[in-house]
């Protein structure tokens, strides 16, 4: 200080300092595109991983409504067979009311998105959205197919076998090498003999039983709703695949 050397050491120190704080700089700024590249990186892995399942949901989701229109169609026949019972074959009435036992339920592949916070590495505020909304979509749906659920199980199993028909309509369903709807690998060989039963009702038995007409319509009303239900749902899910396509490209 005696030899007038303090602004020469305080000059030093201040650019001690700047450099140090350049420094800092550009190390968080490193850091910070590092951060950005790595949640690219993974944002884009987490896209890829979603088109995957909601592909598959969609597939699976396309499944249930086929199967929900076969027990529409097959309720409508038994309706017109109830009106006009003319030329009426035993088996294929028998495989039209085994359709009541029918229980199409869309179970989707899920993913800890939301829970696990990678939802904030989505950009796409619409997609976001739509991901956000997934889990009360599908409740929508499903509240639904469990009233159908309840309904085959409580009350038209019950009845196929109050009316003494169930051995019959399993022979018809199995007689065949063809595998139900509902088994994974349909490349299995599905057949298995039961052979009728010797107690089997009158055609017009089963027709003129008063419960026959009320279940059917109900089969009906109840498919054709979720199946409305279903392809609402299926909208959304190519709307969500469709965005994902377009975050991956970018």
């Amino acid at each position: 200080m005696e030899k007038n050397k303090t602004g020469k050491y305080l000059k030093y120190a201040i650019g001690e300092i700047i450099l140090v704080v350049i420094g800092i700089l550009i190390a968080l700024s490193i850091n910070n595109w590092n951060e950005k590249r790595n949640n690219l990186k993974k944002g884009q892995t987490i896209l890829i991983q979603l088109k995957k399942e909601y592909k598959s949901n969609l597939l699976q989701l396309d499944e249930k409504i086929l199967m929900r229109s076969k027990i529409v169609r097959s309720c409508k026949d038994i309706l017109d067979i109830i009106d006009n019972p003319i030329s009426l074959n035993q088996d294929s009435l028998f495989q039209k009311i085994a359709t009541l036992t029918l229980d199409p339920t869309f179970d989707p592949v899920t993913n800890d998105l939301i829970s696990s916070g990678n939802l904030r590495l989505i950009k796409n505020e619409d997609l976001k959205q739509k991901l956000s909304n997934w889990t009360s979509d599908i409740l929508a749906l499903q509240e639904m197919e469990l009233q159908w659920q309840k309904m085959t199980l409580q009350i038209n199993f019950p009845f196929i076998v109050r009316l003494n028909i169930y051995r019959d309509i399993a022979n018809v369903q199995y007689k065949n090498e063809t595998v139900p709807v509902f088994i994974l690998d349909k490349s299995l060989n599905g057949k298995l003999n039961i052979g009728k039963s010797k107690k089997t009702p009158s055609l017009a038995e089963v027709l003129n039983n008063p419960e026959l007409e009320s279940l059917v319509t109900k089969a009906i009303t109840d498919n054709y709703l979720n199946n409305l239900q279903s392809h609402s749902l299926r909208n959304k899910i190519n709307d969500i695949i469709n965005l994902i396509d377009k975050e991956i490209k970018r």
